[in-house]
């Protein structure tokens, strides 16, 4: 078993990061406005979605770069074999230690199995716009079946202080918003959520994969 390139995996992720805040910003200030119990343009419609993008990048980069060596360094401590079933463990694994999120637990394992798959049918390791596309299907699967959660954040992120949704209960949220909205308020934003996420999955990874193999390809040939 190899040691991978961990300064490689700390650097592609600090750009994928930066790569995918500065072009995804608006689009999750949208998201989030949508999803105010306020209302769209109360909560400030189309104005100044793309304030704090610059703090937003210059956090991004750390952030996705202390995930990626983590989550490569954790896949490769705990290495399988590719056929084991143990496989989607395993990337689960490395997400939780990564970012310690359900989404991270949906897109991860799936990102990695439908790498798998292509590589499979097409007899070699997938090219960097192939991540990409992987990336852009298992974060809008994983967008999706976690917008109920998404909602309830944005609630509480939002709620008056002293108020029970202020308190911080995920459970207390989605019950709240189930009881006054119904199935349409839990999923809230959820086509921009999903359009976002898909598109941001597929620059995050696919501007992963590619800044990684080139930084390896560039360590080989130094002397």
């Amino acid at each position: 078993m190899d040691r991978p390139g961990f300064t490689a995996s700390l650097v592609a992720g600090g750009v994928a990061g930066v790569s995918v805040d500065l072009i995804l910003f608006p689009l999750d200030t949208i998201k989030t406005r949508l999803q105010s119990p306020q209302g769209f343009n109360k909560a400030g419609g189309f104005h100044g979605i793309y304030a704090g993008v610059p703090s937003a990048a210059i956090g991004s980069f750390p952030n996705a770069a202390a995930f990626f060596i983590t989550y490569d360094y954790v896949k490769w401590f705990l290495h399988t074999d590719s056929s084991s079933h143990l496989m989607p463990v395993k990337h689960m694994l490395a997400a939780s230690a990564g970012e310690v999120i359900p989404f991270s637990l949906v897109q991860f394992p799936l990102w990695e199995s439908l790498k798998a798959l292509w590589s499979w049918r097409q007899d070699h390791v997938v090219e960097s716009w192939q991540s990409a596309v992987c990336g852009a299907f298992a974060g809008g699967f994983a967008a999706v079946v976690t917008t109920p959660l998404d909602v309830a954040k944005t609630r509480i992120m939002l709620a008056k202080a002293g108020s029970s949704t202020a308190g911080g209960n995920v459970l207390s949220a989605l019950h709240g918003v189930w009881r006054t909205q119904g199935l349409p308020g839990l999923f809230a934003g959820v086509f921009p959520r999903m359009a976002a996420i898909s598109l941001g999955g597929f620059i995050f990874l696919g501007a992963y994969d590619q800044t990684h193999s080139m930084l390896l390809e560039l360590g080989r040939e130094s002397p």
